[in-house]
């Protein structure tokens, strides 16, 4: 599975880069695109951002463009979300999770993920 860290309190404005390894020896991330959800208390899990598995293509939500950025290291079997300007609006549980498909492709739609790992959560004050 996938283990997600790197939340914390922040104060909005503030930035915190999440980081996403996979566990155990036979879980590669390498030919998978990858994404990051979160969720918020009470509401649903939403998509925040994706990478397509070479790392040249990248994709965001509306609502974090130019804050956040995602990237990834396939020699180090790890994903990142470099998180700035944070808003208390990005409060959440984020998870990092794979393509169930190698080389797919791009999609926002979680169903189309798999290796979901528990969240890391994210609080940011006003």
């Amino acid at each position: 599975q996938l283990q997600a860290s790197g939340g914390g309190l922040v104060q909005a404005g503030g930035s915190l880069r999440l980081t996403c390894a996979a566990s155990g020896r036979t879980l590669s991330i390498s030919g998978y695109n990858m994404g990051w959800f979160r969720q918020a208390p009470g509401k649903e899990r939403e998509f925040v951002a994706r990478i397509n598995w070479s790392g040249g293509t990248t994709y965001y939500v509306d609502s974090v463009k130019g804050r956040f950025t995602i990237s990834r290291d396939n020699a180090k079997n790890t994903l990142y979300l470099q998180m700035n300007s944070l808003k208390p609006e990005d409060t959440a549980a984020y998870y990092c999770a794979k393509s169930i498909s190698m080389r797919a492709v791009g999609t926002s739609d979680e169903r189309k993920y798999d290796s979901w790992g528990q969240g890391t959560q994210v609080t940011v004050s006003s």
